[in-house]
């Protein structure tokens, strides 16, 4: 394995302390600044219906420091028409199409292409019009690959939830079987032409066996690098995450 996979890192969670007081500190465009610096390929934002940590001006403010580094914003965002219009304005080099529900804590679960493929695709459309690259969120299940290709979109995301709890709940019977969806589920995406990336629960526990599958060309991370960052900085927190899926892609597969 030769590719190096990319690492989004996503700065929702930098903003989510910012608002817990008000105020200005600490800046979600900073921490972008600094996670660049410290080897991240591109910067994700999750902007919500409900505003709950990344901000309208946020994505402002984002969107310009990334055009100046010509560095790629991963504009995040439910399939509405609200939504649709934030993106379009702002044209952003990627947009990743995630479910989202006001009561939950985080994204639970992938959106379901195959129930709502008749008003996704002409949202993919709009966005692909406008030069943005658009990713779908979604499970390692092959309906829901197989309708995400038909939608158009270039890119699918795996949802890497369920196999990140198995592994930190210690049901290794679960993970195995998650790690296989997801291998499987990589291979069946990239068959079809579409660029496999994978996000959602990884921690340094777990990344080095999504990192090592060969069709995954793209990690997103957040949650657990902010909350690293507490202990031990951003920087040497993306620096550690960094190498190890540098590790794990450049490891010869097991005999």
């Amino acid at each position: 394995m030769t590719d190096r996979v990319r690492l989004g890192v996503n700065i929702d969670h930098v903003a989510t302390v910012r608002n817990a007081r008000g105020g200005l500190y600490p800046d979600p465009v900073r921490a972008a600044r600094e996670a660049l610096e410290a080897g991240a390929d591109g910067i994700t934002a999750h902007l919500r219906e409900d505003r709950r940590h990344i901000s309208d001006a946020d994505i402002d403010h984002l969107s310009a420091v990334l055009r100046d580094q010509d560095r790629p914003l991963n504009l995040e965002m439910a399939v509405t028409q609200e939504m649709l219009a934030i993106a379009l304005h702002h044209r952003p080099r990627a947009v990743c199409l995630v479910p989202e529900k006001r009561e939950e804590r985080t994204t639970e679960g992938g959106l379901d292409v195959v129930g709502g493929h008749n008003w996704i695709t002409p949202v993919v459309g709009r966005l692909n019009e406008a030069g943005s690259r658009v990713s779908l969120f979604i499970g390692a299940d092959p309906a829901q690959i197989a309708a995400a290709h038909r939608t158009g979109a270039a890119v699918v995301e795996l949802h890497t939830g369920a196999y990140c709890d198995a592994v930190r709940d210690g049901r290794p019977d679960d993970a195995e079987r998650e790690l296989v969806a997801l291998k499987a589920g990589a291979t069946q995406a990239h068959a079809l032409g579409l660029e496999v990336h994978a996000g959602h629960g990884i921690d340094y526990e777990t990344v080095a066996a999504v990192a090592a599958i060969p069709e995954i060309m793209e990690l997103n991370i957040g949650h657990f690098l902010i909350g690293e960052a507490i202990f031990v900085g951003l920087g040497p927190a993306i620096g550690r995450m960094r190498a190890l899926m540098d590790q794990a892609r450049a490891a010869e597969p097991a005999l």
